[in-house]
């Protein structure tokens, strides 16, 4: 044998394993890739004449899942004034990563933060790992509960807490279609030795597509906060509407 038999046999070797490669991977079956589910929104309120206030408000919100991991984190803010005076100033922030075991049950962490200027809230954050469950997980619809031990560290009026909590948490998702949903959630957060002092956050909206990207979003907050700053009220309710950029 010669060298331009070897030559030969090599080529066509190489050569029918790139085709045989090229054959196993066209009908294999290909993993779509993960992709993060992102959107900003964005509304504004200007008036002018007998009263000039402005009402600025902004949201981002994020979300990525894997086969067994879900990961999610947002912020939202508002800024108002009216007659030159401060009638709103909050940011808001949190991130949420939950592991699955199974179809249903899922362990989770969560850590959320918040300054609220008009509540006299210079900050409080939360922290809390705890254990969660899908009541119904398909693709138009998610139920799910969450229950868990926290720590909360925070700076009310002049005061600096922090203390143990409880977090009990409910969400409702559904898509009517592809353009339009709407979703629902409930949080408790109670003071482990005070129960009189807790926090609940509540949340009702519905979003609908104007085009492929864009959507308006309207959407309800509720937060109530039994033991508040002194002088400030326990309940604070915000009905935002605003246009939302998918991306």
């Amino acid at each position: 044998m010669n060298i331009r038999t070897v030559i030969a046999l090599v080529v066509t070797g190489v050569s029918t394993a790139s085709c045989f490669s090229q054959a196993t991977d066209a009908g294999a079956p290909t993993t779509p890739p993960v992709k993060w589910d992102s959107s900003a929104a964005m509304g504004l309120t200007l008036t002018r004449g007998n009263s000039k206030t402005v009402n600025l408000v902004g949201d981002f919100q994020t979300a990525r899942k894997w086969t067994q991991n879900e990961l999610s984190l947002g912020t939202s803010g508002n800024y108002g004034e009216n007659n030159g005076t401060t009638s709103s100033e909050e940011l808001r922030g949190y991130i949420q990563y939950n592991r699955l075991f199974g179809n249903h049950w899922f362990g989770y962490l969560r850590s959320d933060a918040i300054h609220d200027s008009i509540a006299d809230i210079h900050f409080r954050y939360t922290f809390s790992p705890g254990a969660g469950y899908y009541f119904i997980k398909n693709t138009n619809s998610s139920l799910r509960g969450e229950f868990g031990p926290g720590y909360v560290f925070e700076r009310v009026g002049n005061n600096d807490n922090d203390y143990a909590t409880l977090r009990l948490a409910e969400r409702f998702d559904h898509k009517f279609n592809d353009r339009v949903k709407v979703w629902q959630s409930i949080e408790l957060l109670p003071e482990i030795t005070d129960f009189e002092n807790f926090v609940l956050n509540a949340e009702l909206g519905v979003e609908a597509g104007l085009t492929a990207r864009l959507s308006l979003r309207v959407f309800i907050q509720d937060t109530l906060d039994n033991v508040p700053a002194p002088g400030r009220a326990k309940n604070d309710i915000k009905l935002v509407t605003a246009i939302a950029y998918k991306f």
